[in-house]
């Protein structure tokens, strides 16, 4: 993941919402997190945007009921990579689970 900032001009609203900027990142980040953090029964809003195509990076934007956004942002980047390693290991596990009945089948032709 590239490098991570916040936008000025949330310190009226408190520790609960923030505008973070993702460098060099954009929609593929973007939707899986904001799919997952969305859910959370504690986020008021969720959502994020790509500025500009010409520009590598992705504002992302938490309003939280309470507590810190980014403790929200924290959580959900934790449960998106649990999410990628779950996924990691079915996808091999599948194509193991494939290979080895590929290898049975030739072995049964000849």
């Amino acid at each position: 993941m590239g490098r991570l900032a916040e936008l000025a001009g949330d310190e009226k609203s408190g520790e609960k919402s923030r505008t973070f900027v993702f460098q060099d990142e954009g929609h593929t980040l973007g939707n899986a997190l904001r799919s997952i953090i969305a859910q959370y029964p504690n986020v008021q809003f969720c959502g994020y945007t790509v500025p500009h195509p010409a520009e590598t990076k992705m504002h992302f934007r938490i309003q939280a009921k309470s507590g810190r956004a980014v403790d929200v942002l924290r959580q959900g980047l934790e449960d998106l990579e649990k999410v990628c390693e779950h996924t990691t290991e079915a996808f091999e596990s599948a194509w193991d689970s494939f290979r080895n009945k590929s290898d049975d089948s030739m072995d049964t032709n000849h």
